[in-house]
């Protein structure tokens, strides 16, 4: 978007450079909004929000794609604040949850994951509201939400956590389409660490690393981002529940036996069912995509179900046998 600003301020577009001085309120010509990257770096704050779980690779690509961009970009070390709220449970029940890798349950791995996500957006908000003060400028500025709708559809977000926001630009939009886009823009807009950013397998960074375990977004959700896609392609464009779409898939996917199909089929619709509440929460975004589970403004569907699909899942079982006896 600023590119596109900048070169309407080199070719004189009154109106476009009328509308930057008014919005800006600076006392520089507009001449100097020419450069897309100077122009960023009044409209964009990025703001990296790294743990003791973070890599350092991710955080150097954070910082490259912000220079490359010209935001002004902050580096913020979370483990202080972290740690004060791990304190404060602790001190007031006496126990100390753990991560799975040291030996925690479920339940603890969760916690501990999703106090740092919830921080992520309490500090987005403050440095929101007051970096402009900090630049002497007036107003407050819009936090971008960074969920894409293949992580909405599966529930693979923390509610009231980063992926919350004003607006998010890239919340209907699927992860192979984004990975479509940042390769196009590594080319075109001239962003070369957009290359290493769609190369690096994804994670939430919320688990300690180790030698033998590194946490990945497809290792935790339990399926690839293109199997992701297409359920959500056929349970909102093709209007399938659990048993359609089985015997769609069944087909599509003849390279793996009819359980495991089945397997994958009911892992999606239980995380469906158990997530859906979280679309009522999502932060507002243009829907690019035909699935998006946004309730509030695209998809009306319920948001509470038998999370068990008892009488579906036992149908499916019933083929899969079929099946296997006519293999």
């Amino acid at each position: 978007m600023c590119q596109l600003v900048a070169k309407a301020i080199r070719e004189k577009d009154a109106s476009v450079t009328r509308d930057v001085s008014r919005w800006l309120a600076d006392n520089e010509t507009p001449d100097v909004f020419s450069d897309p990257c100077v122009l960023a770096n009044r409209l964009l704050y990025t703001c990296y929000m790294g743990s003791a779980n973070s890599s350092r690779e991710t955080r150097k690509r954070a910082k490259r794609l912000a220079e490359q961009i010209g935001s002004d970009h902050l580096d913020i070390n979370m483990d202080g604040l972290v740690s004060a709220l791990e304190s404060l449970f602790t001190r007031i029940t006496h126990r100390k949850p753990k991560f799975k890798v040291e030996g925690g349950s479920y339940q603890e791995n969760q916690a501990l994951q999703n106090i740092q996500a919830r921080l992520r957006m309490v500090l987005s908000y403050l440095f929101a509201q007051m970096m402009p003060w900090v630049r002497n400028r007036e107003g407050t500025l819009l936090v971008l939400g960074t969920g894409n709708v293949d992580e909405a559809l599966r529930g693979y977000l923390t509610k009231y956590d980063c992926s919350s926001g004003d607006i998010n630009p890239i919340g209907g939009i699927s992860k192979l389409d984004l990975r479509r886009f940042l390769k196009w823009a590594e080319g075109h807009l001239g962003y070369a660490a957009l290359g290493e950013i769609v190369e690096a397998p994804p994670t939430a960074e919320l688990e300690p690393i180790t030698e033998t375990y590194t946490q990945t977004d497809e290792e935790d959700m339990g399926m690839t981002y293109a199997e992701l896609s297409r359920f959500g392609q056929l349970r909102k464009m093709e209007q399938c529940g659990p048993v359609r779409m089985f015997e769609r898939l069944v087909e599509e996917w003849d390279h793996i036996p009819p359980r495991e199909v089945a397997e994958k089929v009911k892992h999606f619709f239980r995380c469906y069912a158990i997530n859906r509440h979280k679309m009522t929460t999502l932060t507002p975004s243009y829907h690019a995509e035909s699935y998006s589970p946004d309730d509030n403004r695209f998809d009306l569907r319920q948001f509470l179900y038998n999370t068990r699909w008892t009488w579906q899942f036992r149908r499916i079982d019933a083929y899969v046998k079929k099946l296997e006896a006519r293999a």
